[in-house]
């Protein structure tokens, strides 16, 4: 892709902007970086060290004298800058799109509502460990926090890429294609984006394997409901190998070439050849990486590795040493014989059901945010059987309190750390205080990271351990 003298404008100075802006400096284009508002002072310095122009606080008319545009993630599709580019027929593109023009290593895309983080996770240390044997190196990018246009330029022919990717990047993403693509699951989440449609956020995830070819391999959860019926009841009709995964699933290997299932305690790798038995669960599964859920993530990332052609003792050599992510289900402290665990990357209704499901014993919860189009009634029983008390915080705490109060008693608080507090004098020995919000941190937080990081932060101000 020669981009020598293209002109391009990049919407939006976080880090994907930035990162997208320094990769297309260095491809020859003619950049300009356009912040709706103030840009930060480290990265102005950035800015006033590479051959661009930038602007802040509002998108001048300059931004649309373009070849074409790079579109932020966070940017909602009905910002003005965003109708007006596409009524001047100007194309916007995803800092994904523009990374994947220039990627020589081999490319695994991992979407899905919920999983994402734990899955890329996993499948970056399998390549990591495989790497190490093998002579080549793996980059961990995307929606996991490093931008890929950042690292890009360092991968080589051999290496392989874990791409993690929201639905937002997937949107402007024409030309991406995976290698090995990830489904994890679909369920209601983003609405608020999508106009409150389900088949418009599924499209989006669904774009990720719009450009496999047969070469190329889509791993899926088969317990899926959705996934299920797009893509494995009608297999044959799509181009590219599909390797589903599931703790459920019921049909022979000769309906697919591969299949990655649970088979009373041990994960297998089912084909016509008969079971090739991977791991036990009881290997892998720890106070900061249990549940259901987690079973599930592991399958997708054997399917992957089974993709790349990893050997099982790799797989299992790293699957013991897994601990979890931070921010999802992660043990923080004991206390008083209570244990409290952030799940800060609980974003979504399905995400707090999976660290309620996980739970051995009963919670309290403090949960709220930033309301994304939640069902809370979803939960409902679910809430009776595993929670003693809900805190509620943030702008949907409200809502929280109305969805749950002829549940479980509700208190409603001003802070985290009121929540916190409140906890502590609530719990008894033997329960778990559940952080686990099920919205959007933006209302209080920079990200779920600092909201996960200022929770550790209180409880760990609890005890002098």
């Amino acid at each position: 892709m020669d981009l020598t003298g293209k002109k391009v404008s990049v919407i939006g100075a976080g880090k994907s902007g930035m990162a997208a802006a320094e990769l297309l400096c260095r491809k020859g284009a003619k950049v300009l970086v356009s912040e709706f508002g103030r840009i930060g002072a480290v990265d102005l310095l950035r800015l006033r060290e590479m051959p661009l122009s930038f602007e802040q606080e509002g998108h001048s008319a300059r931004v649309y004298e373009a070849d074409f545009c790079v579109l932020s993630p966070g940017i909602p599709p009905h910002a003005e800058v965003v109708t007006t580019m596409q009524a001047k027929g100007i194309p916007l593109y995803s800092e994904i799109e523009i990374a994947s023009w220039f990627c020589k290593a081999r490319i695994v895309g991992i979407t899905g509502t919920d999983g994402k983080t734990t899955t890329s996770t996993l499948v970056h240390r399998i390549c990591e460990e495989d790497g190490l044997r093998q002579g080549y190196r793996a980059f961990s990018v995307g929606n996991i926090g490093v931008p890929f246009s950042s690292m890009v330029s360092d991968m080589n022919i051999g290496d392989v890429a874990v791409v993690e990717l929201s639905s937002y990047q997937l949107e402007r993403s024409p030309t991406f294609r995976p290698d090995v693509a990830v489904i994890t699951n679909i369920t209601p989440d983003h609405l608020d984006r999508y106009g409150g449609d389900m088949n418009s956020y599924a499209a989006a995830k669904f774009s990720i394997y719009a450009n496999q070819r047969a070469v190329d391999t889509l791993v899926c959860n088969g317990d899926d409901p959705l996934l299920r019926e797009h893509f494995i009841d009608g297999m044959e009709r799509f181009p590219f190998r599909i390797v589903p995964f599931g703790m459920d699933l019921v049909f022979e290997a000769k309906q697919a070439s591969c299949i990655v299932v649970l088979e009373g305690d041990a994960l297998c790798v089912r084909t016509v050849d008969g079971d090739d038995r991977v791991i036990e669960t009881s290997e892998f599964l720890k106070n900061s990486f249990r549940g259901r859920h987690n079973i599930s993530n592991v399958l997708a990332a054997v399917a992957v590795a089974r993709a790349l052609g990893i050997d099982n003792d790799v797989v299992r050599r790293v699957l013991r040493e897994f601990r979890g992510v931070e921010h999802r289900q992660e043990y923080v402290l004991t206390i008083n014989g209570a244990d409290w665990v952030n799940d800060s990357k609980a974003t979504n209704i399905n995400a707090m059901r999976q660290a309620l499901e996980a739970l051995p014993g009963t919670a309290i919860l403090i949960a709220g945010g930033r309301d994304k189009g939640n069902d809370y009634a979803s939960i409902t029983e679910l809430v009776r059987k595993k929670v003693s008390l809900i805190i509620a915080i943030g702008e949907s705490r409200g809502k929280i309190t109305a969805a749950f109060k002829e549940v479980v008693p509700v208190e409603a608080v001003a802070t985290l750390n009121d929540a916190v507090l409140f906890a502590h004098n609530a719990v008894r020995p033997g329960q778990t205080v559940l952080f686990s919000p099920g919205c959007a941190s933006f209302d209080m937080f920079n990200n779920f990271e600092d909201r996960g990081m200022q929770f550790k932060q209180c409880v760990h101000q609890l005890s002098p351990c």
